[in-house]
């Protein structure tokens, strides 16, 4: 049964392309209004534009998730128009470099941390007032099985993604008692810009795509769903109580 998400307000970030484009389409097509957040205009208008040919409606909030009292805004803006976050969708994330460790420069890394970790408490520092407002508000971050893999070369996305995970269950530990569910979500190889970046010689069309995964997504949203500090691991469809596997 498709999950009923009317009148429910859900943030999304990354949401001009990849997975969170196909999931703002997914909770739009469920009823939600969605504040999408992403830096490129064009992709938000276009996202915009499919929104409403579903029915739906759609906030777009053009942004780079560096810009942290951007984010606080956003926090105040929500309050101020609904009084409540029912869904945050942390999806954006970057790759940074391939390389050894002793090889990656500071920028790099600051910017990997800036975006996969630090991006994402901030959004949970603002938008938490507002989710303990929603009957049952959802959180649901897109890390990797590169937090656990930990490959060579793969360091500054590994040490990012771990960091996101810890952050994530030690929210669903505060929340606990709360309406709030805190969770994570593994996709696997998906056909993304970054999966091309990372594997250039993979054939994409071998690899599951990001509208597949979107409805699992959008049922983490779902009140229905009251599990928390899980991980849901896509390609094995089964939700983790610790870690998707490696």
């Amino acid at each position: 049964m498709p999950t009923d998400l009317k009148d429910r307000v859900a943030v999304v970030t990354g949401a001009s392309r990849g997975i969170g484009r196909a999931t703002a389409l997914e909770l739009a097509r469920a009823g939600a209004h969605v504040i999408a957040l992403a830096r490129t205009v064009g992709g938000l208008e276009e996202l915009d534009d499919e929104i409403k040919a579903l029915g739906g409606s759609a906030t777009l909030v053009p942004v780079d998730l560096k810009d942290y009292d951007a984010l606080d805004r956003l926090g105040a803006a929500i309050f101020e128009r609904w009084q409540r976050l029912d869904i945050l969708v942390g999806n954006a994330g970057i790759l940074g470099p391939i390389t050894p460790l002793g090889h990656c420069d500071q920028k790099s890394w600051d910017d990997v941390m800036a975006i996969n970790v630090t991006a994402n408490w901030r959004l949970i520092r603002s938008l938490d007032p507002l989710l303990r407002a929603s009957d049952a508000g959802r959180a649901i971050f897109v890390s990797s099985a590169a937090a656990h893999k930990c490959r060579a070369y793969w360091g500054p996305y590994s040490v990012s993604k771990a960091a996101l995970e810890a952050l994530v269950r030690t929210y669903a530990a505060e929340t606990e008692t709360t309406p709030i569910r805190a969770v994570l979500v593994n996709p696997g190889p998906l056909r993304t810009r970054m999966r091309a970046a990372a594997m250039p010689g993979e054939d994409p069309l071998s690899l599951r795509t990001p509208e597949e995964i979107a409805p699992k997504i959008v049922a983490l949203a779902d009140p229905a769903f009251t599990q928390t500090g899980v991980i849901y691991d896509f390609p094995e469809d089964k939700v983790f109580s610790h870690r998707a596997p490696a």
